[in-house]
């Protein structure tokens, strides 16, 4: 029996014993409580659902989210959403927590999967949303598992660990082949295949998250101040600007993209999230959110903390509040929340998702 059998057959066997027990009704299903289920990267997981993540986390941080996966975005807007916290893929065993949620996440996934490491890629969280898809039908009957399915939002936050990957490592093959923009533009097709696959098994309700401005993390900081004559008198000024203009064409095609879909698709609902522009917006006016540094790492070592993560709680910084960055390219909590609620009701920051906040999303009948 393959993997995926296996898996088919665990969670048949855990969602059979919850039905026989009553622990979970077809009316219960379809209640105004709405499911959320996650994809992506370390911008939505930690390391907790990365299979030997201390160990194959080479320089990064042993402590990425200030100790818990709670502060980041889509968990924040479960949470606005009135949803418990979204359990992991790796350690579901319910039918209650399949149906409040899953989180296939993976620190470090990437969209073009290399191989070569311990992450869950897009396509193969893809494949695993897809067989929890699956399994719903097969238990809830598939007119009550599609409508509970169309009500549900799937969360997509990829490409952040792809583009540290093709500006970190300069001698990888994909750098020989293809420019920042072709990568870009690489990342962005696929990406759109994802949103159109997951349309294809039911899924209406989708929010996208754009990439945040990584050229003006810790690491690409460093990067830049390593390269730099100006780096010799002690400063730099700016962001690394060919890591923050790939990232920026990302976004803008993805979101063109997801425009086009919503016109061609009937009944999607899918919603793009300018994290970029919303950390811009942080890093040039950040006295008026109550930051104060916008270049060190709250954790993290060397300049700019950004030679190596956060390798233990004991070296942060005294109040993480004041603070842009946690570590090498993760935001803090305090950040993460300004991102959630302008996600949510367009305030502190209006239109940073488009073509509406994640709240009116969810209040859309399908």
């Amino acid at each position: 029996m393959g993997i995926r059998e296996s898996v088919i057959c665990l969670l048949s066997a855990v969602l059979m014993i919850s039905f026989r027990h009553g622990h979970v009704s077809a009316e219960e299903t379809v209640s105004p409580v709405r499911a959320m289920y996650v994809l992506g990267d370390s911008s939505v997981d930690c390391g907790d659902n990365t299979p030997f993540y201390v160990l194959s986390h080479r320089n990064l941080s042993l402590f990425p989210c200030n100790g818990s996966d709670t502060t980041l975005l889509p968990h924040i807007l479960a949470k606005k959403m009135g949803l418990n916290t979204i359990p992991f893929y790796s350690h579901n065993g319910s039918i209650n927590a399949i149906l409040g949620g899953i989180n296939f996440g993976s620190a470090e996934g990437t969209i073009l999967y290399t191989g070569s490491r311990s992450h869950q890629s897009l396509n193969q969280q893809l494949s695993q949303s897809f067989q929890i898809i699956q399994l719903l039908q097969l238990h809830l009957g598939e007119q009550t598992a599609n409508k509970f399915i169309q009500s549900s939002i799937f969360y997509l936050s990829f490409a952040k660990d792809d583009f540290i990957d093709y500006f970190h490592d300069r001698s990888s093959p994909i750098n020989f082949k293809h420019s920042p923009q072709d990568f870009s533009h690489i990342l962005v097709r696929q990406m759109t295949n994802a949103v159109r696959n997951l349309y294809a098994t039911n899924v209406r309700k989708i929010v996208c998250a754009g990439v945040l401005p990584l050229g003006c993390a810790p690491d690409m900081l460093l990067m830049k101040f390593d390269s730099s004559s100006n780096g010799a008198r002690g400063e730099i000024e700016g962001c690394l600007d060919e890591v923050n203009m790939a990232v920026l064409e990302y976004n803008t095609r993805l979101e063109e993209n997801i425009v086009a879909i919503n016109v061609e698709l009937p009944g999607a609902h899918v919603v793009f999230c300018d994290v970029y522009r919303a950390l811009m917006e942080f890093i040039h006016n950040p006295e008026a959110y109550g930051i104060e540094d916008v270049k060190n790492a709250c954790c993290g070592k060397g300049r700019y903390g950004g030679e190596s993560g956060c390798p233990s709680m004991e070296i942060a910084c005294d109040d993480p509040t004041r603070r842009m960055w946690w570590d090498l390219s993760n935001p803090t909590p305090v950040v993460n929340s300004l991102l959630a609620d302008s996600a949510w009701s367009g305030r502190p920051l209006s239109s940073i998702c488009r073509p509406i906040t994640v709240h009116e999303l969810l209040s859309i009948s399908v």
